[in-house]
């Protein structure tokens, strides 16, 4: 009895557990579910609340992955023993129609291939466009010569490879610098080592940022802008700051390095400058002068050649210039060339637009104001160019004062 109550002390389900189930009937209530932890499937996992969910995967799918990842590499591995299979049966092709092709097997004519492709009519305009320069048309005839020469190579079956096309323009303003890099974009464009053939002139301004993270960005977009063509940095050397170790063109000569070496069968990078600075520049950057193979120096423009110049400038806008008004031009630029500031073709620009200006107004005074011949001009009036319209500049340098002479 005392047992029996102890029983009943602790409650009706501590004593149902030590009496036998034999005394309990199966549709009891409370015995009918076997299981001792109930009818729901407590135990698999459902998802729930918990952050770290995403890291549970079922076995199947574990597996089926990695067998994936592994169908995925063989394939590579696969499409690789392919592609060089494929690369020495080309090989032994070319071989093969090397050594079955005669020594008198022709491949067309030099010439035929300079105009062929239009790169003797590029050196043509350069010839026209250009006085002087012997130097640097000679090294451009010769990186021409060397890709119409690789070009006849390829049309036999030779290796080839693409040449390094970067260069490095040297010289003072004014001297041609930029309608070089514009012939070249077009050679290497006539010949297919380039898609557009376009150039795009680029500054530091254009190149470095202001702030932390600017510069990338905007040195990305420029060479975006070039690819397929020419990229020409303009007074290079402003790129690198020797006195300030944080200063951003650092990075931005670094990823123009970097697409130097990785894209250059895409991209030409031409760098350009006054000689002795591009020099020091190049001892910074030592890696930017090894990735250039082309230097071409510029020289400054002699007075007579300055003078051809003009003329060529005269013909381009339709204006003569008098026989008699080449000397006066010459002494002008004589006296000009010895005062600062001199930039060869592009000062001859600005004399010819004050020469025109000044026969404009010659033209206007005589036939608007005065009225000779009833007010009508000829076509002859309208074109000359007089030494008169010269002798202006000349005396501006002759008799101003020594502050100002450089402005006339």
């Amino acid at each position: 009895m005392k047992f029996t109550a102890a029983l009943v002390a602790l409650g009706v389900a501590s004593a149902s557990a030590f009496a036998p189930a034999s005394s309990f009937g199966k549709s009891s209530a409370l015995f009918s579910n076997q299981n001792p932890f109930g009818n729901s499937e407590s135990l698999a996992y459902t998802g729930g609340d918990d952050p770290n969910n995403k890291n549970y995967v079922k076995l199947t799918d574990a597996l089926n992955e990695a067998d994936t990842e592994r169908r995925k590499a063989r394939e590579a591995a696969e499409r690789r023993e392919r592609a060089a299979e494929i690369r020495r049966e080309e090989r032994q092709a070319k071989i093969d129609h090397m050594m079955s092709m005669p020594d008198s097997q022709p491949a067309g004519t030099v010439d035929e291939f300079m105009f062929k492709e239009g790169v003797q009519d590029q050196l043509d305009k350069l010839d026209n466009d250009l006085v002087g320069l012997v130097p640097v048309k000679s090294r451009v005839k010769e990186i021409a010569a060397l890709l119409v020469l690789d070009k006849m190579r390829r049309k036999l079956g030779f290796e080839t490879s693409v040449p390094s096309l970067h260069m490095s323009f040297t010289g003072a303003p004014g001297t041609g610098k930029t309608t070089v890099a514009v012939r070249m974009g077009q050679i290497l464009a006539k010949m297919g080592y380039s898609r557009r053939g376009h150039v795009v002139l680029a500054t530091r301004d254009d190149l470095v940022g202001q702030y932390v993270g600017h510069t990338a960005p905007k040195t990305k977009e420029m060479i975006k802008k070039a690819m397929g063509g020419v990229l020409l940095v303009d007074e290079a050397y402003y790129l690198y700051n020797a006195a300030n170790d944080r200063d951003y063109g650092q990075e931005s000569i670094e990823i123009l390095l970097n697409v130097m070496e990785n894209n250059q069968d895409d991209l030409v990078v031409a760098v350009a400058g006054y000689k002795d600075r591009m020099d020091k520049f190049f001892s910074y950057i030592p890696g930017m002068m090894s990735r250039i193979g082309n230097h071409i120096d510029f020289p400054d423009y002699g007075s007579e050649e300055l003078v051809q110049i003009a003329a060529l400038m005269a013909r381009d806008l339709e204006y003569d210039i008098d026989a008699d008004a080449f000397p006066v031009f010459k002494s002008y630029i004589e006296a000009r060339m010895d005062l600062p500031f001199f930039s060869n073709a592009r000062t001859v620009r600005n004399a010819m637009d004050r020469a025109r200006m000044n026969a404009a107004i010659r033209t206007f005074e005589k036939f608007a104001i005065k009225g000779e011949n009833g007010g009508v001009c000829s076509v002859d009036d309208l074109k000359a160019i007089r030494k008169e319209d010269f002798q202006v500049l000349l005396d501006d340098i002759v008799n101003a004062d020594a502050s100002k002479r450089i402005f006339a």
